[in-house]
Protein backbone atom coordinates (compact mmCIF):
# COMPACT_ATOMS: atom_id res chain seq x y z
CA UNK A 1 0.00 0.00 0.00
CA UNK A 2 3.05 2.40 1.06
CA UNK A 3 4.62 2.23 -2.55
CA UNK A 4 1.45 2.31 -4.61
CA UNK A 5 1.07 5.79 -2.39
CA UNK A 6 4.50 6.72 -3.02
CA UNK A 7 4.72 6.10 -6.25
CA UNK A 8 1.08 8.13 -7.23
CA UNK A 9 2.23 10.81 -5.16
CA UNK A 10 4.90 10.92 -7.21
CA UNK A 11 3.43 10.78 -10.27
CA UNK A 12 1.01 13.55 -9.02
CA UNK A 13 3.37 16.27 -8.26
CA UNK A 14 4.92 15.58 -11.31
CA UNK A 15 1.60 16.12 -13.19
CA UNK A 16 -0.06 18.72 -10.72
CA UNK A 17 2.32 21.61 -11.74
CA UNK A 18 2.31 22.00 -15.31
CA UNK A 19 -1.63 20.84 -15.53
CA UNK A 20 -1.76 23.65 -12.80
CA UNK A 21 0.41 25.54 -15.59
CA UNK A 22 -1.83 25.04 -18.44
CA UNK A 23 -4.67 25.73 -16.86
CA UNK A 24 -3.98 29.12 -15.56
CA UNK A 25 -2.27 30.43 -19.07
CA UNK A 26 -6.04 28.95 -20.62
CA UNK A 27 -7.85 31.12 -18.41
CA UNK A 28 -5.33 34.03 -19.69
CA UNK A 29 -5.60 33.09 -23.10
CA UNK A 30 -7.62 30.93 -25.72
CA UNK A 31 -5.00 31.32 -28.22
CA UNK A 32 -2.70 28.30 -26.91
CA UNK A 33 -5.35 26.64 -25.32
CA UNK A 34 -8.72 26.65 -26.76
CA UNK A 35 -11.57 26.58 -24.25
CA UNK A 36 -12.86 22.95 -24.60
CA UNK A 37 -9.08 21.46 -24.02
CA UNK A 38 -8.95 24.16 -21.51
CA UNK A 39 -12.33 22.71 -19.51
CA UNK A 40 -10.80 19.24 -20.00
CA UNK A 41 -7.60 20.28 -18.12
CA UNK A 42 -9.31 22.14 -15.75
CA UNK A 43 -11.46 18.61 -14.38
CA UNK A 44 -8.09 16.68 -15.07
CA UNK A 45 -5.43 18.59 -13.06
CA UNK A 46 -8.21 18.83 -10.41
CA UNK A 47 -8.82 14.85 -10.26
CA UNK A 48 -4.91 14.83 -9.76
CA UNK A 49 -4.84 17.17 -6.78
CA UNK A 50 -7.57 15.19 -5.33
CA UNK A 51 -5.44 11.95 -6.03
CA UNK A 52 -2.54 13.65 -4.36
CA UNK A 53 -4.13 14.46 -1.48
CA UNK A 54 -5.46 10.83 -0.98
CA UNK A 55 -2.00 9.51 -2.06
CA UNK A 56 -0.32 11.86 0.47
CA UNK A 57 -2.67 10.48 3.27
CA UNK A 58 -2.58 6.78 2.43
CA UNK A 59 1.25 7.43 2.74
CA UNK A 60 1.72 9.38 5.81
CA UNK A 61 -0.30 6.99 7.48
CA UNK A 62 1.59 3.91 6.07
CA UNK A 63 4.56 5.41 6.56
CA UNK A 64 5.53 3.37 10.16
CA UNK A 65 4.17 0.26 8.98
CA UNK A 66 6.96 -0.64 6.51
CA UNK A 67 10.21 -0.16 7.10
CA UNK A 68 12.27 2.65 4.54
CA UNK A 69 13.31 0.99 1.67
CA UNK A 70 14.54 4.10 -0.46
CA UNK A 71 17.85 4.35 -0.83
CA UNK A 72 19.40 7.82 0.47
CA UNK A 73 21.12 8.94 -2.77
CA UNK A 74 17.85 8.65 -4.68
CA UNK A 75 15.67 10.34 -2.01
CA UNK A 76 18.03 13.30 -3.11
CA UNK A 77 17.97 13.22 -6.50
CA UNK A 78 13.94 13.07 -6.74
CA UNK A 79 13.74 15.43 -3.87
CA UNK A 80 16.13 18.01 -5.46
CA UNK A 81 14.19 17.30 -9.05
CA UNK A 82 11.23 17.92 -7.55
CA UNK A 83 12.14 21.16 -5.61
CA UNK A 84 13.29 22.19 -9.38
CA UNK A 85 10.64 21.17 -11.33
CA UNK A 86 8.08 22.58 -8.35
CA UNK A 87 9.70 25.71 -8.39
CA UNK A 88 10.57 26.60 -11.83
CA UNK A 89 6.91 25.80 -12.85
CA UNK A 90 5.88 28.52 -10.08
CA UNK A 91 8.37 31.17 -11.64
CA UNK A 92 6.95 30.92 -14.67
CA UNK A 93 3.29 31.38 -13.56
CA UNK A 94 4.76 34.22 -11.46
CA UNK A 95 6.77 35.85 -14.55
CA UNK A 96 3.94 35.61 -16.87
CA UNK A 97 1.05 36.59 -14.50
CA UNK A 98 2.43 37.93 -11.47
CA UNK A 99 2.25 41.94 -9.34
CA UNK A 100 5.45 42.59 -11.42
CA UNK A 101 4.74 43.81 -15.02
CA UNK A 102 7.91 44.34 -16.52
CA UNK A 103 8.26 41.15 -18.37
CA UNK A 104 4.46 41.28 -19.40
CA UNK A 105 5.19 44.67 -20.94
CA UNK A 106 8.14 43.71 -22.57
CA UNK A 107 6.84 40.48 -24.03
CA UNK A 108 3.81 42.02 -25.32
CA UNK A 109 5.28 45.58 -26.63
CA UNK A 110 8.00 43.67 -28.16
CA UNK A 111 6.25 40.52 -29.63
CA UNK A 112 2.97 43.03 -31.07
CA UNK A 113 5.44 45.14 -33.15
CA UNK A 114 6.95 42.23 -35.09
CA UNK A 115 5.15 40.63 -38.17
CA UNK A 116 5.86 36.66 -37.57
CA UNK A 117 6.44 36.77 -33.63
CA UNK A 118 2.81 38.23 -32.35
CA UNK A 119 1.97 34.53 -31.60
CA UNK A 120 5.23 34.76 -28.62
CA UNK A 121 2.48 37.18 -26.61
CA UNK A 122 -0.69 35.60 -28.26
CA UNK A 123 0.09 32.21 -26.74
CA UNK A 124 -0.77 33.48 -23.29
CA UNK A 125 -2.24 36.87 -22.96
CA UNK A 126 -5.89 37.95 -24.11
CA UNK A 127 -6.88 40.57 -26.28
CA UNK A 128 -7.75 42.58 -23.83
CA UNK A 129 -4.62 42.06 -21.75
CA UNK A 130 -2.93 43.09 -24.72
CA UNK A 131 -4.81 46.42 -25.88
CA UNK A 132 -4.35 47.14 -21.87
CA UNK A 133 -0.47 46.96 -22.12
CA UNK A 134 -0.49 49.01 -25.69
CA UNK A 135 -2.43 51.85 -24.41
CA UNK A 136 -0.38 52.06 -21.48
CA UNK A 137 3.45 52.11 -23.55
CA UNK A 138 2.93 53.90 -26.45
CA UNK A 139 3.71 57.19 -28.44
CA UNK A 140 1.98 60.22 -28.29
CA UNK A 141 2.80 62.54 -31.27
CA UNK A 142 2.70 66.04 -31.15
CA UNK A 143 -0.09 65.64 -34.17
CA UNK A 144 1.93 68.74 -36.03
CA UNK A 145 3.32 68.48 -39.60
CA UNK A 146 7.03 69.79 -39.96
CA UNK A 147 7.48 73.71 -40.17
CA UNK A 148 10.06 73.21 -43.28
CA UNK A 149 10.94 77.01 -42.49
CA UNK A 150 12.67 75.95 -39.05
CA UNK A 151 15.61 73.91 -41.55
CA UNK A 152 18.07 77.07 -41.60
CA UNK A 153 21.10 74.94 -43.34
CA UNK A 154 23.06 77.49 -42.01
CA UNK A 155 25.93 75.95 -39.58
CA UNK A 156 27.09 77.28 -36.45
CA UNK A 157 30.12 78.64 -35.51
CA UNK A 158 30.62 77.23 -32.28
CA UNK A 159 30.20 73.51 -31.32
CA UNK A 160 26.48 73.43 -28.62
CA UNK A 161 28.01 70.78 -26.80
CA UNK A 162 30.31 67.39 -27.44
CA UNK A 163 27.78 65.79 -29.54
CA UNK A 164 27.28 68.85 -31.72
CA UNK A 165 31.07 68.82 -32.10
CA UNK A 166 31.02 65.09 -32.90
CA UNK A 167 28.62 66.24 -36.04
CA UNK A 168 30.78 69.22 -36.67
CA UNK A 169 34.52 68.37 -36.18
CA UNK A 170 35.36 67.31 -39.12
CA UNK A 171 39.03 67.07 -40.69
CA UNK A 172 38.44 67.02 -43.83
CA UNK A 173 35.29 67.82 -46.34
CA UNK A 174 33.44 64.16 -45.91
CA UNK A 175 30.27 63.68 -47.49
CA UNK A 176 29.70 61.98 -44.33
CA UNK A 177 30.93 60.56 -40.73
CA UNK A 178 29.67 57.69 -38.96
CA UNK A 179 29.44 57.41 -34.73
CA UNK A 180 29.70 54.51 -33.15
CA UNK A 181 26.84 53.73 -29.81
CA UNK A 182 26.62 51.50 -27.71
CA UNK A 183 22.77 51.25 -27.08
CA UNK A 184 21.40 48.73 -24.00
CA UNK A 185 24.53 46.79 -24.54
CA UNK A 186 23.73 46.43 -28.74
CA UNK A 187 26.12 48.28 -31.23
CA UNK A 188 24.87 51.15 -33.03
CA UNK A 189 25.47 53.88 -35.76
CA UNK A 190 25.05 57.18 -36.35
CA UNK A 191 25.64 58.64 -39.60
CA UNK A 192 25.57 62.24 -40.52
CA UNK A 193 25.31 63.08 -44.31
CA UNK A 194 26.24 66.86 -44.66
CA UNK A 195 24.60 67.15 -47.95
CA UNK A 196 21.11 66.57 -47.67
CA UNK A 197 20.60 66.50 -51.48
CA UNK A 198 22.39 62.90 -52.07
CA UNK A 199 19.97 61.54 -49.84
CA UNK A 200 17.35 59.60 -52.18
CA UNK A 201 14.94 57.19 -51.87
CA UNK A 202 15.59 53.34 -53.89
CA UNK A 203 12.90 50.84 -54.88
CA UNK A 204 12.96 47.69 -55.26
CA UNK A 205 13.55 46.90 -59.20
CA UNK A 206 11.06 44.63 -58.62
CA UNK A 207 7.82 46.12 -57.36
CA UNK A 208 4.89 44.32 -56.40
CA UNK A 209 6.72 41.12 -56.68
CA UNK A 210 9.94 41.27 -54.52
CA UNK A 211 12.23 43.04 -52.46
CA UNK A 212 15.86 43.78 -52.86
CA UNK A 213 18.58 43.52 -50.54
CA UNK A 214 19.99 46.88 -49.05
CA UNK A 215 23.80 45.96 -50.07
CA UNK A 216 21.95 45.47 -54.23
CA UNK A 217 19.90 48.38 -53.81
CA UNK A 218 23.27 50.45 -52.86
CA UNK A 219 25.03 49.00 -55.78
CA UNK A 220 22.89 50.11 -58.14
CA UNK A 221 23.03 53.79 -57.20
CA UNK A 222 26.64 53.67 -56.65
CA UNK A 223 25.51 54.90 -53.08
CA UNK A 224 28.32 56.35 -50.06
CA UNK A 225 25.93 54.61 -47.76
CA UNK A 226 22.41 53.69 -47.51
CA UNK A 227 19.89 52.06 -44.70
CA UNK A 228 16.77 50.55 -44.83
CA UNK A 229 13.83 52.82 -45.21
CA UNK A 230 9.72 51.97 -45.13
CA UNK A 231 7.57 48.88 -44.06
CA UNK A 232 6.14 46.35 -46.66
CA UNK A 233 2.56 44.96 -46.96
CA UNK A 234 3.24 41.21 -45.44
CA UNK A 235 0.52 38.97 -45.95
CA UNK A 236 0.41 35.88 -43.51
CA UNK A 237 4.29 37.20 -42.75
CA UNK A 238 5.64 35.38 -45.94
CA UNK A 239 6.16 38.74 -48.02
CA UNK A 240 9.16 38.68 -50.04
CA UNK A 241 8.87 42.36 -49.32
CA UNK A 242 7.53 43.79 -52.68
CA UNK A 243 5.29 46.12 -51.83
CA UNK A 244 5.98 49.16 -49.54
CA UNK A 245 2.95 50.36 -47.31
CA UNK A 246 0.69 53.20 -48.47
CA UNK A 247 2.40 56.29 -49.69
CA UNK A 248 5.29 55.75 -51.54
CA UNK A 249 7.14 58.77 -53.89
CA UNK A 250 10.53 58.01 -55.68
CA UNK A 251 12.31 61.42 -57.90
CA UNK A 252 8.95 63.55 -57.64
CA UNK A 253 6.63 60.12 -59.25
CA UNK A 254 4.21 58.65 -57.01
CA UNK A 255 5.54 54.85 -56.75
CA UNK A 256 2.54 53.92 -54.52
CA UNK A 257 -0.70 55.05 -53.11
CA UNK A 258 -2.22 51.82 -51.49
CA UNK A 259 -3.60 51.08 -48.22
CA UNK A 260 -1.68 48.45 -47.70
CA UNK A 261 -0.06 48.97 -43.21
CA UNK A 262 1.89 47.45 -41.36
CA UNK A 263 1.67 49.79 -38.41
CA UNK A 264 -0.79 51.54 -36.13
CA UNK A 265 0.89 53.64 -34.28
CA UNK A 266 1.34 57.43 -35.58
CA UNK A 267 3.46 58.27 -38.10
CA UNK A 268 3.07 59.35 -41.76
CA UNK A 269 4.93 60.54 -44.64
CA UNK A 270 8.49 60.78 -44.33
CA UNK A 271 10.23 61.93 -47.15
CA UNK A 272 12.65 65.04 -48.45
CA UNK A 273 11.72 68.04 -50.49
CA UNK A 274 12.53 69.56 -53.51
CA UNK A 275 14.80 72.21 -50.79
CA UNK A 276 16.24 69.19 -49.11
CA UNK A 277 13.97 69.57 -45.69
CA UNK A 278 13.02 66.06 -44.24
CA UNK A 279 9.14 66.63 -43.50
CA UNK A 280 7.04 64.62 -41.34
CA UNK A 281 3.58 65.05 -42.37
CA UNK A 282 0.04 64.01 -41.13
CA UNK A 283 -3.11 63.16 -42.97
CA UNK A 284 -1.80 63.75 -46.18
CA UNK A 285 -2.36 62.16 -49.47
CA UNK A 286 -0.02 61.43 -52.35
CA UNK A 287 -1.22 64.14 -54.39
CA UNK A 288 -0.97 67.01 -51.49
CA UNK A 289 2.19 65.52 -50.70
CA UNK A 290 3.86 66.58 -54.34
CA UNK A 291 2.14 69.56 -54.08
CA UNK A 292 4.14 70.68 -50.90
CA UNK A 293 7.70 69.68 -53.32
CA UNK A 294 8.05 66.31 -51.95
CA UNK A 295 10.74 64.40 -54.15
CA UNK A 296 11.09 61.36 -52.28
CA UNK A 297 9.27 59.59 -49.08
CA UNK A 298 8.04 56.52 -47.45
CA UNK A 299 5.40 55.99 -45.10
CA UNK A 300 5.88 54.87 -41.84
CA UNK A 301 6.24 55.96 -37.84
CA UNK A 302 5.77 56.88 -35.36
CA UNK A 303 7.04 60.42 -35.49
CA UNK A 304 9.69 61.12 -32.97
CA UNK A 305 10.38 64.14 -33.04
CA UNK A 306 8.43 67.18 -34.88
CA UNK A 307 9.24 70.78 -34.90
CA UNK A 308 12.06 70.48 -32.39
CA UNK A 309 9.06 68.78 -29.88
CA UNK A 310 9.89 65.36 -28.86
CA UNK A 311 6.92 62.77 -28.62
CA UNK A 312 5.55 61.78 -25.60
CA UNK A 313 6.65 57.96 -24.37
CA UNK A 314 4.28 55.91 -22.86
CA UNK A 315 5.88 53.68 -20.52
CA UNK A 316 8.74 52.32 -23.13
CA UNK A 317 6.44 53.51 -26.32
CA UNK A 318 4.45 50.27 -27.01
CA UNK A 319 7.61 49.23 -29.54
CA UNK A 320 9.32 47.06 -27.09
CA UNK A 321 12.83 46.50 -27.52
CA UNK A 322 14.73 45.00 -31.26
CA UNK A 323 17.06 46.04 -33.69
CA UNK A 324 15.90 49.88 -34.91
CA UNK A 325 16.32 52.22 -37.66
CA UNK A 326 16.10 56.14 -37.37
CA UNK A 327 15.84 59.46 -39.63
CA UNK A 328 16.42 62.55 -38.72
CA UNK A 329 17.61 66.44 -39.77
CA UNK A 330 19.19 68.99 -37.58
CA UNK A 331 18.53 72.40 -38.11
CA UNK A 332 21.68 72.68 -40.09
CA UNK A 333 20.38 70.63 -42.63
CA UNK A 334 22.42 67.71 -41.68
CA UNK A 335 20.49 64.34 -41.67
CA UNK A 336 21.37 61.30 -39.36
CA UNK A 337 20.85 58.11 -40.56
CA UNK A 338 20.62 55.56 -37.53
CA UNK A 339 20.57 51.90 -37.14
CA UNK A 340 20.98 50.02 -33.68
CA UNK A 341 21.47 46.50 -33.55
CA UNK A 342 19.73 43.78 -31.66
CA UNK A 343 20.82 40.52 -30.38
CA UNK A 344 20.82 36.77 -32.04
CA UNK A 345 17.22 36.05 -30.06
CA UNK A 346 16.04 39.30 -30.85
CA UNK A 347 15.71 40.23 -26.54
CA UNK A 348 17.67 43.32 -27.03
CA UNK A 349 17.99 46.34 -28.91
CA UNK A 350 16.59 49.59 -28.42
CA UNK A 351 12.92 51.16 -27.58
CA UNK A 352 11.01 54.41 -28.91
CA UNK A 353 12.73 56.24 -25.98
CA UNK A 354 16.34 55.28 -27.00
CA UNK A 355 15.90 56.86 -30.52
CA UNK A 356 13.95 59.76 -29.06
CA UNK A 357 16.93 60.63 -26.64
CA UNK A 358 20.18 59.82 -29.38
CA UNK A 359 18.21 61.79 -32.13
CA UNK A 360 17.79 64.93 -29.43
CA UNK A 361 21.39 64.18 -28.67
CA UNK A 362 22.65 64.91 -31.41
CA UNK A 363 20.02 67.70 -32.36
CA UNK A 364 17.15 66.37 -34.51
CA UNK A 365 14.13 68.80 -35.38
CA UNK A 366 12.91 66.72 -37.00
CA UNK A 367 12.98 62.71 -36.70
CA UNK A 368 11.28 59.44 -37.15
CA UNK A 369 11.07 55.79 -36.88
CA UNK A 370 11.80 53.71 -39.59
CA UNK A 371 10.86 50.71 -40.55
CA UNK A 372 13.11 48.06 -38.02
CA UNK A 373 13.75 43.88 -36.46
CA UNK A 374 15.11 41.92 -39.96
CA UNK A 375 15.31 44.91 -41.84
CA UNK A 376 17.53 47.37 -39.97
CA UNK A 377 20.69 47.32 -42.01
CA UNK A 378 23.44 50.51 -42.70
CA UNK A 379 25.64 49.38 -45.75
CA UNK A 380 28.67 50.80 -47.21
CA UNK A 381 31.40 50.14 -49.85
CA UNK A 382 33.18 46.74 -48.94
CA UNK A 383 36.38 48.08 -48.86
CA UNK A 384 35.71 50.58 -45.98
CA UNK A 385 33.10 48.11 -44.45
CA UNK A 386 35.83 45.57 -44.42
CA UNK A 387 38.66 47.58 -43.37
CA UNK A 388 36.67 50.60 -41.33
CA UNK A 389 34.20 47.81 -39.50
CA UNK A 390 35.33 44.43 -39.55
CA UNK A 391 32.05 43.47 -41.63
CA UNK A 392 32.30 39.91 -42.55
CA UNK A 393 30.25 40.80 -45.79
CA UNK A 394 27.76 37.64 -46.16
CA UNK A 395 25.82 39.00 -48.59
CA UNK A 396 26.01 37.36 -51.48
CA UNK A 397 23.59 39.76 -53.41
CA UNK A 398 26.50 42.12 -53.75
CA UNK A 399 30.21 42.11 -54.08
CA UNK A 400 30.58 45.73 -53.56
CA UNK A 401 28.85 46.68 -50.56
CA UNK A 402 28.16 45.02 -47.06
CA UNK A 403 26.38 45.95 -43.60
CA UNK A 404 28.45 47.24 -41.26
CA UNK A 405 25.95 46.62 -38.10
CA UNK A 406 25.14 43.33 -37.10
CA UNK A 407 22.03 42.07 -38.58
CA UNK A 408 19.62 38.81 -37.72
CA UNK A 409 16.97 37.20 -39.67
CA UNK A 410 13.78 35.63 -37.88
CA UNK A 411 15.84 32.26 -38.09
CA UNK A 412 18.79 33.80 -35.83
CA UNK A 413 20.96 33.32 -39.04
CA UNK A 414 23.18 36.36 -39.27
CA UNK A 415 21.65 38.22 -42.32
CA UNK A 416 18.89 40.62 -43.28
CA UNK A 417 16.32 40.49 -45.74
CA UNK A 418 14.80 41.40 -49.00
CA UNK A 419 12.72 45.06 -48.41
CA UNK A 420 11.06 47.45 -50.18
CA UNK A 421 13.12 50.49 -50.60
CA UNK A 422 15.61 52.25 -49.02
CA UNK A 423 17.72 55.23 -48.66
CA UNK A 424 20.85 55.85 -49.90
CA UNK A 425 23.33 58.15 -50.25
CA UNK A 426 24.29 58.86 -53.69
CA UNK A 427 27.47 60.01 -54.92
Amino acid sequence: MKKRSFKGMIINLFLFPVLTVLVIIGFNSNYLIKNLIHYILFVFDSLVFVSLIVCLIIFLKTRKKEPKKLKLWLKIVLSLFLSIYIIGCTGFVLLLYGPNDRFRTWLITTAMQTMNHQYFCKWFYNDKTIQYVLDNNKVIESGESTDTSMVTKKRATKFKDKYDKEILDVDIDLPYKIIELEVNGCKGYLAAIYDPSKVKLAVTSKLGTSGQYVTKMAQDHDAYLAINAGGFYDPNYSSSGGMPTSITISDGKIVTNNTYSSYNQGGGIIGFTEDDVLVLLKNTTASQALEKGVRDAVSWGPFLIVNGKASFIRGNGGWGYAARSAIGQREDGIVLLLVISSNQIRTKGADMIDLVEIMQRYHAINAANLDGGTSTVMVLPKNIAQKEYDSPCSDSFSDKYCWINTPYDSTGAKRTRPIADAWVVEK
